[in-house]
Order: structure tokens, then C-alpha cells, then sequence
């Protein structure tokens, strides 16, 4: 299934979502105008925003305070993908140029900031001190992920812990916030609420997981940014891990150069994964972890939108970008 079919039941709650966003953006400040509306139109799945949505209707919602919610975790993500450009030096992401390319890292840094500031002045209106308390311990627990793999960078000795615990902080953890205030609006026990947030955090695994997949089977075009980025980048993700777990002397050798220097042949670290069981390793873990979110959805009523949340499980393991 394409993306559109899975949130084909929440379109209408898309496009109010995207209204949000373009009027939140309106700054006398020119510059974070264009620049936000730069990023926030280069499309992307806008999966984190669906979650929100998907998951207050899963769950009764009636009111419209998911559509606010659902900005401020698009103005969240969005925040976190400039200051991720600028401290990994991209210039692609989504296909064409990355903001800092284009408007420099400075200008990215700031609006980063302006967005980060605007989604806690947006989630306040929500008026409900359990959702101000989700969002600013995730927004926490990111910037320590950040960190996290700042630290990981260029180190070849990265654990499959390590790794995994920094996918959970820097990438997980906003899908499970999405997932929780959207079960907080509508009002459900507090087994059905972590239900919600575990269902975040194991479909954000997921995703992750065949990113590092993508990073090494897919191509710059059905990507959207530079296939073995991360390479280059000297960060460890996990195929590369499972090779230096399980592969021979001079592959592990390989890895071990290519994480210090992020400089080796990147076609001779391919073919090193691909002799390995690298990606199927890293696949099959996202697998379980999409399995994981499915249980958790063992006790939420039927409905069209508790059958899309099951669809993106499906959609997060078997996508190629």
C-alpha cells in the first residue's frame, strides 16, 4: 500500500494539519518564512502529524485539537531536521537541497530554533498539562539522542545496544509522543495510553531500522538524499555493526576503517554487507519491532483508523524509500 491509501481516512484531517502549519509559519521575519515553507513543502511522508490523528480517531476523539498537536510535532521534526543537516554537513535530503545549502547554517540553525520555539507557544493552547509534559521530555530525550550519536560518530566499537538505544531517543521517541497526546485527547485509561506510546515507539524502530536497510540497498532517486550518507558520516548503524559482528577478519577490517575515516570504498563496503547477513539482520529486527506495534493495538476498537495504524506496520518494513 502507497502511503496516501494508509491515511486515505484521515485526508481531511491532513489538509487541516497543513493549514495549521502554513498560518503558524506566518513570521513578519521573511527569512523563516521562506525557509520554513521550503522545508515543510519538500513533501516527505508526514507520518509523525498522521500518528497524532490517526491515533485520537482510533481512540474517539471528536474535538479538533489533534490538527494543532499534529503541527507541533511537524514543527518538531522539522526543527530537528535542520539542525541535523547543518551538524552532519548534508546537502541533499528529500531529493533536492537541504536548507543549509541553500540558505546557509546559520539561517537554518535559527529558523530550527524559531520552530522549536513555536511548537511549545502551539502545544500551550492545548490547555492539558499531561500533553505539555510528553512533548517536552520527548523534545528532552532527542536532544540527548543528538548527543548520543555525536558521541558514536567514527567509533567502530558502537554496540548493538549503543546503536539501538540512540534510534529509540533520537528517532523513536517523537513517534511515541505523537502516538501518546493523540490517546490523551481522547481521554482513554492509562493502559490504552501507553498501549498508544508503545505502538509509537516500536513503529518508529521500525522505521529506522530499514532506513539503515535503504542506506545500503536503495538509490539516490528512490531515496531522496545520498545513498551512503551515513557512511561517510562515520556513523555505525546496524548492517554495519552485524558485519563487524559476524563477518571476516578483512571485512571487519573494512568497516572498521570505513566508521574511523568514513572514507573506504563505499562499493567494497557494499558488497561486504551483502555477503553478510547484514540487511536481513537489520530487517528482521525492524520486523519484530512492527510486530511489537501490532500487539499493541490488540485491545483498540475497529475501525478504519485503527486498521491504517496496522497498515503503516506493514508499510514500515516492506518500503523502498
Amino acid at each position: 500500500m502507497s502511503i496516501q491509501e494508509i491515511i486515505s481516512p484521515i485526508a481531511d484531517d491532513m489538509k487541516a494539519v497543513d493549514a495549521v502549519i502554513r498560518s503558524r509559519l506566518n513570521s513578519e521575519v521573511v527569512m523563516i518564512r521562506t525557509i520554513g515553507e521550503y522545508i515543510i513543502s519538500a513533501g516527505g511522508k508526514r507520518m509523525r502529524p498522521a500518528m497524532v490523528l490517526m491515533m485520537a480517531n482510533a481512540l474517539g476523539y471528536k474535538g479538533n485539537l489533534h490538527h494543532i498537536l499534529a503541527a507541533v510535532i511537524e514543527f518538531i521534526h522539522t526543527s530537528t531536521l535542520l539542525h541535523d543537516d547543518v551538524v552532519d554537513e548534508s546537502d541533499m535530503r528529500r531529493g533536492r537541497e537541504t536548507a543549509n545549502a541553500v540558505f546557509g547554517n546559520a539561517a537554518s540553525v535559527l529558523v530550527g530554533d524559531y520552530l522549536y520555539s513555536r511548537s511549545f507557544e502551539m502545544m500551550v493552547e492545548v490547555d492539558s498539562m499531561r500533553v505539555m509534559q510528553i512533548l517536552s521530555q520527548a523534545t528532552t530525550v532527542i536532544a540527548e539522542g543528538e548527543v548520543l550519536q555525536l558521541l558514536n560518530v567514527h567509533d567502530p566499537d558502537v554496540t548493538v545496544e549503543r546503536y539501538l538505544q540512540v534510534v529509540r531517543y533520537k528517532t523513536a521517541k517523537l513517534f511515541e509522543a505523537a502516538t501518546q497526546v493523540g490517546a490523551v485527547l481522547a481521554g482513554v485509561s492509562e493502559e490504552l495510553e501507553e498501549a498508544a506510546a508503545a505502538y509509537g515507539r516500536h513503529i518508529g524502530t521500525a522505521f529506522q531500522l530499514i532506513d539503515d536497510v535503504l542506506d545500503y540497498s536503495g538509490n539516490v532517486e528512490s531515496l531522496g538524499k545520498n545513498v551512503g550518507d551515513d557512511l561517510r558520516e562515520g556513523k555505525p548503524t546496524l548492517p554495519l555493526i552485524r558485519v563487524m559482528e559476524v563477518g571476516t577478519p578483512e571485512q571487519q577490517q573494512l568497516i572498521r576503517q570505513a566508521i574511523e575515516t568514513g572514507e573506504a570504498d563505499f562499493e567494497a563496503v557494499a558488497t561486504a554487507i551483502r555477503s553478510t547477513d547484514a540487511l536481513d539482520y537489520t530487517r528482521q529486527m525492524a520486523v519484530k519491532e512492527a510486530q511489537m506495534a501490532r500487539d499493541a493495538l490488540q485491545d483498540f476498537p475497529e475501525s478504519a483508523y485503527k486498521k491504517s495504524l496496522l497498515d503503516f506496520c506493514q508499510f514500515a518494513v516492506e518500503r523502498d524509500r
